[in-house]
């Protein structure tokens, strides 16, 4: 999962302001029904001291209608300056999130990138090809002047009908299957060139069928291994656009849902190893203030629990401990105090991890809370000997 975009939190002058509340407009849910869930957000947030500036900004933002169809929420995260996230989502929250406080509300913030999956749709013809960057279920396209939300590439290879009758219909169709294949590897060469300089996480090839398997055919292996086809998609008119968006959606949750549980599989047989895993709070934790961490992984269940158990912080990301005497280690005479949830994560942020939310019954996670290691040596805390114990749930409650 890919956090950039959560970056700008860390090292920001408090006091925060978190709003997530349901965006769906019109057809769903109503103008009025959209306006009167941000009012009451505003209502308790400034009960609760956040300054007229920040509220009045973060107003402009979600009464202008998103552009986006269908149920969908949106995080906004502000600091004392202003807004710094700005996020789309594919789910709404069940409750409007308003909080103002020391820190951000980041579970809610990391949600987003949860389900965000940053996109490409490549709709191919036997001419060429456009290309459309998206991060579908996170924040819309991001264009800049370097890097643009849409682009095509043309093959330059003109001559791509067939002939169907007449003396030189053999030599015309011979010409014709020429240009198709040579404009395909221009637009395969193109394509692995712009996947390899911006890496999206899923290609969606779509277009015409013969034109898109000559493609697939010579696109280089990293583009096959994140490629999937659609059908319905067009360069042209007439393609019906909510038919293939549809389409696009199934194909980003699938990937999700794979993604999720590519996590999940490589958590659960490390763990199983007593090696490469960690689970509880006190075990996560140490991983986490040893920059050890690739993946945090977090129970759905578990988030009340661990938004009212309470970690020690310093002024650093990985400056983090359950007790203060390993804060002392650190050098950090005087620890804050902040939810267990917000402190793993500002964590994981710190060193670049990733943060899946599981669901499933089937991961066993002690206080609902897991971590999937970039390395581990002797010091690093293993869960082995208490996988190995018949007691282990007589010693630590599993979630």
């Amino acid at each position: 999962m890919d956090l950039h975009w959560l970056k700008p939190l860390l090292g920001r002058t408090s006091p925060f302001t978190t709003v997530f509340l349901d965006a769906t407009r019109a057809e769903s849910a109503g103008e009025s029904e959209a306006a009167d869930r941000w009012r009451a957000a505003r209502r308790t947030l400034e009960r609760d001291g956040a300054s007229t500036s920040v509220l009045d900004e973060i107003e402009d933002l979600v009464t202008v209608p998103t552009g986006v169809r269908g149920p969908h929420g949106r995080v906004v995260v502000a600091d004392v300056d202003g807004v710094v996230v700005d996020r789309v989502v594919s789910e709404p929250p069940a409750q409007t999130v308003a909080v103002y406080g020391p820190v951000p509300d980041l579970v809610a913030a990391v949600r987003a990138a949860d389900e965000a999956v940053d996109l490409l749709v490549v709709a191919i013809d036997r001419s060429g090809a456009d290309l459309t960057w998206k991060s579908a279920g996170g924040a819309r396209a991001a264009s800049t002047p370097d890097e643009p939300a849409r682009e095509s590439v043309e093959g330059g290879h003109d001559d791509v009908h067939k002939t169907r009758e007449g003396g030189l219909s053999r030599r015309s169709q011979t010409r014709a299957e020429d240009s198709w294949e040579r404009n395909a590897e221009a637009v395969a060469a193109y394509l692995d060139k712009r996947v390899a300089e911006r890496a999206p996480e899923l290609v969606v090839l779509t277009g015409d069928v013969r034109a898109v398997a000559l493609v697939c055919e010579k696109t280089g292996q990293h583009v096959r291994e994140v490629a999937v086809e659609v059908t319905g998609g067009s360069r042209g008119e007439g393609a019906k656009a909510e038919a293939f968006a549809a389409r696009v959606r199934a194909a980003v949750d699938t990937f999700r849902e794979q993604r999720r549980q590519r996590v999940l599989d490589r958590f659960g047989q490390s763990l199983g190893r007593g090696d490469g895993a960690v689970t509880s709070l006190d075990d996560v934790v140490e991983v986490l203030r040893r920059g050890q961490v690739a993946e945090l992984v977090l129970a759905d269940s578990a988030l009340a629990s661990l938004q009212e158990r309470e970690v020690l912080v310093g002024g650093q990301p990985l400056e983090l401990a359950t007790n203060q005497g390993d804060l002392d280690t650190l050098g950090v005479s005087e620890g804050r105090r902040f939810p267990a949830s917000v402190a793993l994560v500002r964590a994981a942020l710190g060193q670049d991890a990733g943060v899946t939310f599981t669901g499933d019954a089937t991961t066993e996670l002690v206080d609902g809370v897991g971590a999937l290691l970039r390395w581990s040596d002797e010091s690093t805390p293993s869960e082995q000997l208490l996988t190995q114990s018949a007691d282990a749930k007589r010693v630590r409650t599993i979630v």
